[in-house]
């Protein structure tokens, strides 16, 4: 492997970590890969990827650990860990972060970098990272990439808070490296809009995968799902506005359009659900629902989905 600077590190390699960890590693960047229960298949095997769009990818050897303490400190740090357990992996995140280090938080969700922020060090920089991207593990270190892959960046908080400038170099530069790996990758001027719109896609399609044991092909002939899937739509949109957050109609829209055109796809609660994996009903629900009420706005389809998954993720467990 071609070592560059800067180094990076894979907290959580599971669909999301491994994928981005692979085409950074195969671009030439210094990567190294976190792993808990998958750590002696990959340490033994490598990294699979089996892409409709790259082909069959195999990294090996993988510069892999089991433990954080036996990592070198990584200028960039990329967590593709589920933000159920943002809390417990700060730890972990200062352990093997480099001074002034980047962290960039590839999750679902609102204000997931708000529950990790005030547990790690202030000279670290969150970053917020939109992963528009079909994947899922289908087994120990092997990866099926579906379609997609663009990651957008924006800046949280950290040292450079207040400085604009310092920011926007920061956030070029993390998309700088998705650009080396063939990733498209854009700025985002405000993390927490950006986030509102992502929910426009996830509120429906996650939650519906589970309740109604399907993926989107399915969802998408019906005409009662369409239905439910475009009311909850507007509802996420409605709930933005409320907020503060302008998302056009036209943007829902677009991503109901967009689904369409798409092969099957499971999305990301579906597999935890059937792995028996909490799933990320707080960052996708629980907080955008709170929120939209905190100024007066109540979302009654996206309540009673978030109720009824509660109930399933609580029994499933």
């Amino acid at each position: 492997m071609t070592v560059q600077s800067p180094r990076v590190g894979i907290i959580g390699t599971g669909a999301i970590g491994g994928f981005y960890g692979v085409m950074l590693a195969r671009a030439g960047f210094d990567v190294h890969f976190l792993l808990r229960s998958e750590y002696a298949a990959v340490s033994e095997h490598g990294l699979h990827i089996n892409s409709t769009v790259h082909g069959k990818l195999h990294l090996y050897p993988v510069q892999a650990y089991a433990r954080a303490a036996d990592m070198p400190p990584c200028d960039w740090l990329l967590v593709g860990t589920k933000s159920t357990g943002n809390v417990e992996l700060a730890p972990t995140i200062a352990q093997i972060a480099a001074p002034d280090a980047k962290v960039v938080l590839l999750q679902n969700g609102l204000d997931v970098e708000d529950s990790l922020r005030e547990h790690l060090p202030l000279s670290l920089h969150l970053l917020g990272g939109l992963c528009y991207i079909g994947v899922h593990r289908s087994g120990p270190g092997v990866v099926e990439h579906q379609a997609l892959g663009r990651v957008n960046l924006g800046y949280h908080s950290g040292s450079a808070a207040n400085d604009e400038v310092r920011q926007k170099a920061i956030v070029e530069a993390g998309a700088a490296l998705f650009h080396k790996a063939g990733i498209e990758s854009q700025a985002m001027a405000n993390v927490h809009q950006a986030r509102w719109h992502k929910l426009v896609w996830n509120v429906p399609y996650n939650g519906l995968s589970v309740v109604l044991g399907t993926g989107t092909t399915a969802l998408m002939a019906d005409e009662s799902s369409r239905q439910l899937i475009q009311a909850l739509m507007a509802e996420v949109v409605q709930g933005a506005h409320a907020c503060g957050q302008e998302i056009p109609k036209s943007y829902a829209e677009q991503m109901f359009a967009m689904t369409e055109t798409m092969d099957d796809y499971l999305p990301s609660m579906y597999h935890d659900h059937v792995h028996k994996r909490p799933l990320e009903l707080e960052a996708i629900y629980a907080r955008p629902l709170a929120a939209a009420k905190a100024a007066g706005c109540e979302l009654p389809r996206m309540q009673a989905l978030y109720q009824a998954l509660s109930f399933i993720d609580r029994h499933n467990r």
